[in-house]
């Protein structure tokens, strides 16, 4: 997941984009100002915006409206040193999906963080089944038939961003879009080798291919996707 922090506060952009990193295990980019995040917001695919609602330049209620007005629909969390009713009403009804009041429980933003990028990709249960295949985006673990299986933290990554998208065919492209921030150091099969090791692993405790390739378009994964069972005469079902 790619996230972007609208913050002018150089140090809580820090502490906000490391605590996203470290616990959500998303790539996260940084705008200190209002103007600066309105591009991002609307030059990149981001899966959560993090919004400071007092920034220079161009208020953080200013980007939301024009954000939601160019049609981008990624989920808003605001951070706001003001909880009156009436400024949380404005938020609202301008597109906020959900705010915060500074200071905030750190461990709460992360919780509200998960949640929004949950249901920006239409989920709302922390836990993904997929047949024997279960993603559990808050412990961050995948199992196969009840059996645990160690990933690295990308191949975690791109297994929940598959999961979360499961279904739908996910381009190279995307997966590169949303798994890294601008600072990553391009590698060319980066994602083909993450992959290739999420096969090797899911398959080795089920024997059963999960992840389908699509020649030059991408990959997907679904609930059906898994190899077919042999019936007693040994013709696939």
């Amino acid at each position: 997941m790619r996230v972007l922090v609208v913050e002018d506060e150089e140090r809580l952009a820090e502490n906000v984009a490391g605590i996203l990193r470290d616990h959500a295990l998303c790539a996260v980019d940084i705008a200190p100002d209002g103007e600066e995040g309105l591009f991002q917001a609307c030059s990149t695919s981001y899966d959560l915006l993090v919004l400071d609602l007092m920034l220079p330049k161009l208020t953080g209620l200013e980007l939301l409206k024009r954000f939601r007005n160019e049609g981008r629909n990624s989920p808003v969390l605001v951070l706001t040193a003001r909880d009156e009713k009436e400024t949380v009403v404005e938020l609202l009804n301008a597109g906020a999906d959900d705010y915060l009041t500074k200071p905030f429980d750190l461990g709460e933003f992360v919780a509200r963080s998960k949640a929004l990028l949950r249901r920006g990709k239409g989920e709302h249960s922390p836990v993904i089944q997929l047949g024997p295949l279960e993603v559990n985006t808050v412990m961050r673990a995948v199992s196969v038939g009840g059996k645990r299986v160690a990933l690295t933290a990308m191949e975690y990554r791109v297994i929940e961003y598959l999961a979360l998208r499961r279904g739908a065919l996910v381009s190279k492209e995307e997966l590169l879009e949303h798994l890294y921030d601008f600072n990553w150091e391009r590698f060319g099969n980066v994602i083909e080798v993450y992959i290739s090791g999420l096969r090797r692993k899911l398959e080795g405790v089920a024997g059963e291919r999960f992840i389908q390739t699509v020649r030059g378009l991408g990959y997907s994964l679904h609930q059906e996707s898994a190899l077919p069972a042999a019936n007693p005469q040994g013709e696939s079902l």
